[in-house]
Order: C-alpha cells, then sequence, then structure tokens
C-alpha cells in the first residue's frame, strides 16, 4: 500500500514588536492556523484563552488579541519556516527536511528578548536540534522554559498548563 503523500507547510511571520521580551516558540503552524493565517487558530487549542489568563483581556478577533499581548512584550512565531507534515501532529513533521525560521536576524532586531518560551516538548527539540547550533553566542544564553503544550492533544488538564504559563510568564510581562 502506498504511503500518503506529506504536505510542506510553510509558517509565517512573527507576531512581534520593538522592545518585546519574551518569544514564544511553536513548532510549525497546523493546517487550520496555515488557513487563517492566525497563530493558534485551532478552537480546541487552549493559547489564548491561557494567554488571556496570564496577561489579561486581550480583545476579540485574532488582530486585537496579538496586538495586546505585543504590547505586553510577548512576541509569537513558529520554529520552522518550512518542513513537510502530515497533518496537525508535531510528531508528524519531518525533521530531517524541516528548515528553521532565521533566528539570528529576529534577535538581531528584538535585542531585549530575555526569554523564550517553548510551546510544549517537541518545540523545545526542534530549537535545540535546528537553531541553537546556529546561534550567535550572546544568543545561546537566553533563559528558555519549556512549557506544557496548548494542544488538544496535550491531555494535561487546563489549569495545570494555565498554572505553569502564568508562572514563567507573569514576571516577564510589561504592565498594560
Amino acid at each position: 500500500m502506498p504511503t500518503p503523500a506529506r504536505e510542506s507547510s510553510l509558517g509565517f511571520p512573527p507576531l512581534a514588536a520593538v522592545g518585546c521580551r519574551v518569544l514564544i516558540l511553536g513548532s510549525l503552524p497546523g493546517p487550520r492556523s496555515l488557513a487563517t493565517h492566525e497563530y493558534y487558530a485551532h478552537p480546541q487549542n487552549a493559547f489564548w484563552p491561557v494567554m488571556e489568563a496570564v496577561a489579561g483581556p486581550l480583545g476579540a478577533g485574532y488582530t486585537a488579541r496579538a496586538q495586546q499581548l505585543m504590547r505586553r512584550g510577548i512576541a509569537v512565531w513558529g520554529l520552522l519556516e518550512a518542513a513537510p507534515r502530515e497533518g496537525a501532529l508535531d510528531s508528524r513533521i519531518e525533521q530531517h527536511r524541516a528548515i528553521a525560521n532565521d533566528f539570528t536576524a529576529f534577535f538581531r532586531l528584538h535585542p531585549d528578548v530575555a526569554a523564550l518560551c517553548f510551546n510544549g516538548g517537541e518545540a523545545q527539540r526542534l530549537y535545540l536540534r535546528h537553531v541553537l547550533p546556529q546561534l550567535e553566542p550572546a544568543h545561546r544564553d537566553i533563559a528558555s522554559h519549556r512549557l506544557p503544550s496548548t494542544s488538544p492533544t496535550h491531555t494535561m488538564p487546563r489549569a495545570q498548563k494555565l498554572a505553569a504559563w502564568r508562572a514563567v510568564l507573569g514576571p516577564l510581562l510589561i504592565a498594560p
């Protein structure tokens, strides 16, 4: 039986503003996010509810939420510029064919980034494999935190996810 074809998924630019202090990193936007060109667009992903619980009211609609998050000093990006993947699961990313985003350029544009927050273990593994070895020494020392994935496939109760995210992000937020 032939194996199903794998689509090559392409990421999109970061949500980032001048002075951002925290960079939240996912692996690669899923099919719903790619279709809408919005990070964490799947309605069952806990990302936006968790961000609102940690950062305060973000507003209605993707644009308002994204702008408010950036005002609080948070940037959001996917680790990969492109990678073949069947479906939405991170475990289906063909890592040997993955292309990382240009983090050296990002960190040069955003020198205030003091913390990286990995949205799940796969995001951290991709960073360690595809990004960290290519970084300049100064950028390798940015503090990093592996946080529980906000994906609906990560079955940890939302309250536990929120507690972990709040503990890390709370002290790093810019006041509204």
